[in-house]
């Protein structure tokens, strides 16, 4: 059976950084659609009143947990400490939120590239960076999603199978695994089975089509998926990252290059729906 909460990452109303005005837009959207929480992408300033929004959350009904992606100056194998200070300070705002999760790529910066594969001396450093982050964020009950993302981002970690292998050697705790059915349309074979080997470690899923339009429009072989979550009695969190190009700034921002078919308002709603039929037709 599926047991899922549903959400809505921020990038589905608005484009980061996060700023009061918007962000607190991008709460109301999301409750007025109906959805059960919101992942709120993180700034990598910590410009980010958590105890105003913390108050924004409850009068909408909304839970949350958060985001954060490193960008290249935060890249683990080169700058391990910045690295995991930003995530420290990351945690620090998910405490004050009351969010029990942190997830994103975490493993190294979006967009940087070594011409190689990665090495065994790169594993070591970023085992040393989630060991310590895990311990950190154990002490506040929170939940570390190590997301891979495609080869075109990424060389670091780019599959459900190499997380997981990851997690795994770096002995840290509190690490899980979250995948985005964006990446996993560049990168795996089958939405079935990367669910299937994750188990219980899988969390947290950005729900997104190839083409981050409305659920079911495009080529995610959303059957699969969700079969495979019923299979494993997934109770974790399904958000969707699917955006629009009507929302401001958000064409350069994730490379919508066409106008889009839909409203951001449309894409939230329809998929919310999709979601929710896909649950009934393979909860069993």
């Amino acid at each position: 059976m599926i047991q899922a909460k549903l959400g809505a990452t921020t990038l589905s109303w608005i484009c980061p950084p996060w700023n009061a005005e918007e962000g607190h837009y991008a709460i109301r959207q999301t409750a007025e659609a109906g959805f059960d929480f919101i992942e709120i992408t993180l700034p990598h300033t910590m410009n980010f009143d958590a105890s105003t929004v913390r108050k924004q959350l409850k009068e909408n009904g909304l839970d949350v947990v958060c985001g954060l992606n490193l960008s290249a100056e935060f890249h683990i194998p080169l700058y391990p400490q910045k690295a995991l200070n930003l995530i420290k300070a990351a945690l620090d705002k998910c405490r004050d939120l009351e969010s029990p999760y942190l997830g994103g790529v975490l493993h190294s910066g979006c967009g940087i590239f070594s011409g190689k594969q990665r090495t065994g001396d790169e594993e070591n450093i970023l085992f040393d960076v989630w060991g310590e982050a895990g311990h950190y964020a154990g002490q506040y009950g929170i939940t570390i999603g190590i997301e891979p993302v495609n080869r075109y981002e990424s060389y670091i970690c780019t599959g459900a199978e190499e997380a997981l292998d990851l997690i795994h050697r770096s002995g840290a705790a509190n690490l899980a695994l979250h995948l985005d059915t964006f990446h996993m349309n560049m990168e795996e074979q089958s939405f079935y089975y990367p669910v299937i080997k994750a188990g219980n470690r899988l969390q947290h899923i950005h729900i997104v089509e190839n083409d981050r339009g409305l659920l079911g429009e495009g080529l995610v072989n959303w059957n699969d998926l969700f079969r495979a979550l019923n299979d494993i009695n997934f109770s974790g969190r399904l958000a969707l990252e699917n955006t629009s190009g009507s929302i401001p700034r958000m064409a350069a921002t994730v490379a919508l290059w066409r106008p889009s078919k839909h409203s951001a308002k449309e894409v939230a709603t329809g998929s919310l729906q999709f979601m929710k039929q896909k649950i009934t037709e393979f909860s069993k």
